[in-house]
């Protein structure tokens, strides 16, 4: 019969990397051949670190903490027992999975091993080899399981920060203006001449007072009125996206289903145009769909991409952006559903083109862009299982096509 492994231990805990994405079992107990026997019987299917001690054990969990999955430890040991280490895993070391392993079978041990080192299982001594693996599995499972969840947890932490940082941008430009509205509104307002003593005063004089505005143009302290207004709007459009969206992404939640045409047009209706803006835009719908989820997400992607059409507009002689919707043959044959965002704008350097949905490139620092709008778009679209596409060339516009499953 074949000699059985070489188990994975103390001595040589890089061995515990000898199984290519296999977490580790780091198993403690004072008694060497007690570590000898574990890693020789398991080792065929786990990696395995032994210690004999506490200190050695935590030693061993801040050199290879990351990849040890499993922590099997004694509870009878001299001078710092397995408690203490459960309770300094607990604290350091929360993603391990905790057994404990002992010979007495006190009450209070039980419980403290339970509530205050969070233990999975409780193993008796000895150890049973079929009792035991079958825990080991089952412990793995848990572990396997527990990093999926912190990973999902992860991605959806992450993901609600870039939207935090993304909704501030956003929000910076339709509040700047709504500022310059009352800042207008406020110097055009003429003080009226002092009120006469009430004893003084005609029936006329003594009648409600009217606010005097000093104007360019007739109209103008109303449009900025209503320009405010819309600015407004458009911030609580956002802000309310960015609050669905943050609900949206707790698990058992359920997506909305939304058609791309509808979408559009509820963006269409609360976009803050600017004067004759709205003229420019149009939409053309060659073929309607339905978008995959996260409305709201998907809103303040398209709320970016308008912006940034029409800041690209500005000044141009006939400023067109068509917002177009349709459906091409895709991989493997099957038809993928896109909306595109195609402007006649002044286009964008190739040596930006290459960057602006990988790094925060902007060209338009001085008035306070940072360039994490696209990078944004692309990982909502991207997290849909779509991708975002930029095409152009200097002087003759820009098209965004964002891409959808099939």
């Amino acid at each position: 019969m074949p000699p059985p492994p070489a188990p994975a231990n103390a001595s040589d805990p890089a061995a515990a990397g000898a199984r290519a994405g296999q977490p580790v079992i780091l198993f403690v107990d004072d008694e060497p051949q007690s570590c000898k026997w574990f890693a020789r019987t398991f080792a065929d299917e786990f990696n395995v670190l032994t210690a004999t001690g506490v200190d050695e054990a935590l030693a061993l969990l801040r050199e290879h903490g990351p990849s040890v999955a499993l922590l099997v430890t004694d509870y009878r040991m001299p001078q710092r027992n397995g408690l203490d280490l459960l309770l300094a895993v607990q604290r350091d070391f929360k993603h391990l999975v905790r057994l404990l392993a002992t010979a007495y079978a006190e009450k209070d041990v039980a419980i403290a091993a339970i509530n205050e080192g969070h233990v999975f299982r409780i193993l008796e001594k000895p150890l049973d080899l079929v009792q035991t693996r079958l825990i080991l599995r089952e412990a793995m499972t848990l572990f396997r399981a527990q990093t999926m969840e912190r990973a999902l947890q992860e991605n959806r932490m992450l993901a609600m920060r870039e939207t935090l940082g993304f909704l501030a941008h956003e929000l910076n430009t339709p509040l700047a203006t709504v500022r310059g509205f009352v800042s207008a509104i406020t110097d055009r307002y003429q003080a009226p001449a002092p009120a006469l003593p009430a004893t003084t005063q005609t029936q006329e004089e003594a009648a409600p007072r009217l606010a005097c505005f000093s104007e360019r143009q007739p109209g103008e302290v109303m449009a900025a009125l209503a320009g405010a207004q819309r600015s407004a709007l458009y911030c609580q459009s956002l802000v309310s996206a960015f609050v669905r969206s943050a609900r949206d992404a707790y698990p058992g939640s359920i997506d909305q289903p939304v058609t791309a045409s509808n979408l559009v047009q509820a963006l269409l209706k609360e976009f803050p145009f600017e004067r004759e803006e709205r003229s420019w835009v149009s939409c053309e719908v060659a073929v309607d769909f339905a978008l995959p989820g996260q409305r709201d997400l998907l809103y303040l992607v398209l709320s970016t991409l308008t912006k940034n059409a029409l800041l690209a507009l500005q000044e141009q002689p006939e400023p067109r952006l068509r917002i177009v919707l349709g459906r091409e043959p895709g991989p493997g044959g099957r038809a993928r559903p896109w909306i595109r965002f195609i402007d006649n704008g002044h286009g964008i350097a190739p040596e930006i083109l290459a960057k602006l949905t990988r790094e925060p490139v902007t060209t338009r620092a001085q008035s306070g862009g940072n360039g994490m709008g696209l990078m944004f778009c692309r990982r909502v679209v991207q997290s849909l299982g779509g991708s975002i596409e930029l095409n152009s060339e200097l002087g003759h516009g820009a098209t965004v096509s964002l891409y959808f499953k099939p």
